[in-house]
């Protein structure tokens, strides 16, 4: 079973329990930035997020069937007082638990159903090599996402695309993109940096960002640079355990290959992943 699917039969059989993306991660046999980036690659929310919005939406339901006591859903849901329980339920649905139970109907409310737990069944995605790099002096633009912000990286590219003329004493022609690391909300950073010599400095508005080394596992995307989350949902959440590896806290370099095109999007590119040794 893949550690997103682990996770979310172990979050769906304790909702009603303390659960701490610390502990998921030690029950799944990964890290925390691990599990994070991988299940935010595959449900589309962060595991903080989704075990909030599966609990609101199991009180919601409660509270539709006529729930007498408010209070008592609020503690089952986690949250130990009325105030902060009804500020949670307003920022997910938008209305008021009073207003639930007293329309008496779920209807409307965009609640977190439980997420698929059924493995995909494709083929696992294969390393194509591991390397040793040393650290790497990088200059770029970064910002940071999350997993409803996520499209709007290519906008960042753009921003660096007229930044990247003017930065120099570059090692590599190529750029590169940096993924994470991925903190418990489903948020990370990520950069469009170029690898330049010990001695460049940045022009106005860039950033210095400095890469540790690191072991790396190398793969392949093949396809439109858009479906590359594809790819690594498969990485995080098959790959990489299957083999009892884990993510360490430091981001993923994506290498476009020499013939990528940013214009269409089209060219290949090489994610490398740094991995620890197995847990």
């Amino acid at each position: 079973m893949s550690i997103v699917k682990q996770a979310l039969w172990i979050i769906e059989r304790h909702l009603d329990r303390e659960l701490r993306l610390a502990d998921l991660a030690v029950a799944c046999r990964v890290t925390p930035t691990h599990l994070s980036h991988a299940f935010s690659q595959s449900i589309g929310q962060s595991v903080t997020g989704y075990i909030r919005g599966r609990r609101l939406s199991r009180a919601a339901e409660r509270l539709a069937a006529g729930a007498a006591d408010i209070m008592q859903v609020a503690l089952e849901a986690g949250y130990g007082s009325h105030e902060a329980f009804t500020r949670a339920f307003g920022k997910e649905f938008g209305t008021t638990p009073e207003k639930v139970r007293e329309i008496g109907t779920i209807a409307g409310l965009h609640l977190t159903a439980a997420a698929d737990m059924i493995d995909d069944l494709r083929p696992t995605i294969r390393p194509i090599g591991r390397k040793r790099s040393s650290g790497l002096r990088m200059v770029g633009l970064a910002a940071r996402f999350g997993p409803a912000t996520m499209h709007e990286i290519p906008a960042l590219w753009h921003r660096f695309a007229s930044l990247y003329p003017l930065i120099e004493n570059r090692r590599d022609p190529v750029p590169v993109g940096l993924a994470g690391p991925f903190a418990e909300d489903g948020a990370f950073d990520y950069a469009c940096a170029v690898e330049v010599s010990a001695e460049a400095e940045p022009p106005t508005g860039a950033a210095v960002l400095e890469i540790p080394t690191s072991d790396y596992l190398i793969f392949r995307h093949q396809g439109h640079v858009a479906t590359v989350s594809g790819t690594y949902k498969r990485i995080l959440d098959q790959a990489l355990p299957e083999q009892g590896w884990t993510l360490p806290h430091q981001p993923i370099l994506e290498r476009h290959d020499n013939g990528f095109d940013v214009g269409t999007g089209e060219g290949g590119i090489s994610i490398w992943v740094p991995i620890n040794s197995p847990l």
